[in-house]
């Protein structure tokens, strides 16, 4: 048994921290761990979507709009979306463009109103400060990877939120 002796304290309290700090760091690399395989998990299932046609309201593989994108990606990861981008620009957590990660949700006003959340995008990969990608239904070109500073995109950006914590 190992005993440590620190200016007056007792060895006991030494390795019931030392274990404390131990369990405790075990554990929060487990949940970083499970949300990374999450995450992970919904890219990988958006990604299988690349090149499904845009149809306004569509849920399937036939044609499909960005929220269902978004919908068909959570649900391996049993978390239930609601049906429209608006909706869905409501659920989680509220993040800053520069925090942005995989997995993160991102919401872009793409109509007439300036203010009003008409599309959502799936955050899959961080390049760089200034190349984060994102897979979505684009009206013209289906499903496809974008990067979220492209000058249209960048323009239109209204927030981001995180669903998986």
């Amino acid at each position: 048994m190992l005993f440590f002796y620190h200016k007056g304290k007792q060895p006991f309290q030494l390795l019931f921290l030392l274990a404390v700090l131990f369990f405790t760091s075990c554990a929060s690399h487990k949940k970083a761990r499970v949300r990374e395989e999450k995450v992970d998990k919904v890219i990988q299932t958006a990604r299988t979507y690349t090149g499904t046609p845009y149809r306004y309201g569509g849920t399937t593989r036939a044609g499909m709009d960005c929220s269902a994108l978004t919908i068909h990606s959570f649900r391996p990861v049993e978390v239930e979306l609601p049906r429209s981008a608006e909706g869905q620009s409501k659920v989680g957590k509220e993040v800053k463009l520069e925090e942005l990660k995989p997995g993160d949700l991102v919401f872009f006003a793409t109509g007439k109103k300036k203010r009003q959340i008409t599309h959502v995008g799936l955050v899959t990969e961080r390049r760089s400060r200034k190349d984060i990608r994102f897979i979505h239904a684009s009206t013209s070109l289906g499903v496809v990877e974008d990067n979220i500073f492209s000058s249209y995109y960048e323009q239109r950006f209204r927030r981001a939120r995180r669903v998986l914590e």
